[in-house]
C-alpha cells in the first residue's frame, strides 16, 4: 500500500502515465503496482471477517451498532482528515469516497444482514461478485439523482460541482459490499468446529476454484471484465495485458485473481505463529492510524522533495485528484523505481515507532470507547 503511494507521488515514470498503459509500462513497473492491488480487497475481506469475530462475542444488536457506528466514523474520517492528507487542500476543493469510506458504508450494509444465516449472506455475496459486471452497460442521464446513485453503488465517476469543487466515486460500493460479506463468511471457518488442517484444505479449494475460474474466463475474453485481453508485439507485454484487471470498478477478474492470492496466503500462514515478525503484527494491530499516517508522511516527504529540487511548494497542493499532477512536474521531477523502493521502506521504518507507541497506548487503554475507532 505505502509502495504504491510513494510511486503515485514521486515516482518519474508514474507522474507522466499509467503504470498499466501497456504503450508505455514497464515489467518492473506493472508488477510494482500489480501485487499492491492485493490491499484493497484483502483489507475489505478481513474487515467483513473481523466483524464476524465482533459479532462472536457481543449480541446481534451491540455488533449491529458497532458497525454502523465505526461505519460513520470512517465515512466522516475518509471525507475530512484522509481526504486532507491526500490533498492539503484545506478547501477540499476535491473529494472522493475511496476505500476507507467504502469499508464504512459495506460495514453498515453489513450491519442489516447478520441478522440472517450465513448461507444467506455468502448467497447474496457471491451474487454481487460475480454478478455485478453484467450491469457495466447500465448507465443514467449525465448529472442526474439516479446517475448519482448508480455511480455510488457501480460506476467510477467524477462529478464537477462548481468553482473548481468536484466529488469522486473510485470505489463503487456493489461488488466491495459482496467482498465483505464473503470475509464475514470466512469467520466461520475459524470456529472452533473447525481444525487447522481441515481449515486450510477449505482454503486450499477456494484458491484453487479462484485461479481455475480466472484462468477459465479470462482466457475466453467473454465476461468478467471491461478490457479484453490481446496479444502485444512482446511476449511480456501479452503477459501484461492477460493480468492487466479493472480495480475501479474491481471485476470480477480482478476480484478472483486478487482473492484466490489472498486465500493463497491465507492457507499458508494457517497454523503458523507470527512472534518473529512483531513488526508486522504491530502494523496489523493499528492499521487504520498507520494508513492515515502513512499518507501524511509520504505527502510531506513528497513536498519536500519537490521544494529542494527547485519547484514551487504548490505543486505538491492538489484542487483535483492527487493522481493528476502538476504540468510543472511532469517530465521533469520524480525519482527511479528503484529509488522509489527506497523511499518506501525508509517511510515504513520512519512510521514504526509510532505505531508502536501507539499500540502501546492502545493495550494500556482498551477500556477507552474511542481507543477501537483508531
Amino acid at each position: 500500500m505505502a509502495l504504491d503511494h510513494v510511486r503515485a507521488y514521486m515516482h518519474f515514470d508514474s507522474l507522466q502515465f499509467s503504470p498499466t498503459d501497456l504503450s508505455h509500462t514497464t515489467g518492473p513497473l506493472f508488477l510494482t503496482r500489480f501485487v499492491t492491488h492485493l490491499c484493497a480487497p484483502t483489507f475489505i475481506l478481513l474487515s467483513g471477517t473481523s466483524a464476524y469475530f465482533i459479532e462472536k462475542r457481543k449480541t446481534i444488536k451491540e455488533t449491529s451498532n458497532f458497525l454502523v457506528t465505526r461505519g460513520l466514523w470512517l465515512i466522516v474520517l475518509q471525507m475530512t482528515l484522509i481526504r486532507f492528507a491526500w490533498n492539503f487542500d484545506p478547501l477540499f476543493h476535491f473529494n472522493s469516497s475511496n476505500i476507507i469510506s467504502t469499508i464504512g458504508f459495506c460495514m453498515i450494509i453489513l450491519s442489516f444482514l447478520i441478522r440472517f444465516q450465513l448461507k444467506v449472506i455468502l448467497t447474496i455475496g457471491l451474487i454481487m461478485i460475480f454478478g455485478h459486471n453484467a450491469l457495466d452497460k447500465i448507465s443514467f442521464e449525465q448529472g442526474t439523482l439516479l446517475d448519482v446513485v448508480w455511480s455510488f453503488l457501480h460506476v467510477k465517476k467524477i462529478f464537477l460541482i462548481g468553482n473548481e469543487f468536484s466529488f469522486s466515486f473510485l470505489y463503487p460500493i456493489i461488488p466491495w459490499a459482496g467482498v465483505m460479506m464473503l470475509g464475514y463468511c470466512l469467520g466461520s471457518l475459524y470456529d472452533y468446529t473447525y481444525s487447522s488442517e481441515k481449515r486450510k484444505s477449505v482454503m486450499m479449494q477456494i484458491v484453487l476454484s479462484c485461479f481455475i475460474l480466472f484462468l477459465s474466463l479470462r482466457f475466453i475474453n467473454a465476461y468478467g471484465d471491461p478490457a479484453p485481453w490481446s496479444f502485444q508485439l512482446e511476449a511480456g507485454k501479452t503477459v501484461m495485458s492477460f493480468f492487466n484487471v479493472e480495480k475501479y470498478p474491481p471485476s470480477l477478474m480482478f476480484l478472483l485473481l486478487m482473492l484466490g492470492i489472498t486465500f493463497l496466503i491465507l492457507s499458508m500462514l494457517e497454523g503458523k505463529t507470527l512472534s518473529r515478525w512483531k513488526p508486522i503484527v504491530v502494523f496489523g494491530n493499528v492499521s487504520l492510524f498507520y494508513y492515515v499516517m502513512h499518507i501524511f508522511a509520504i505527502h510531506v516527504f513528497a513536498l519536500i522533495a519537490v521544494v529542494i529540487a527547485g519547484y514551487p511548494w504548490h505543486t505538491m497542493i492538489f484542487i483535483g485528484s492527487s493522481t493528476q499532477p502538476s504540468p510543472l512536474l511532469k517530465g521533469k521531477f520524480g525519482f527511479s523505481l528503484s529509488q522509489i523502493y527506497l523511499i518506501w521502506i525508509s517511510i515504513v521504518v520512519f512510521l514504526y515507532p509510532f505505531c508502536t507507541m501507539w499500540n502501546s497506548f492502545k493495550s494500556k487503554n482498551k477500556s477507552k470507547w474511542w481507543v477501537s475507532y483508531v
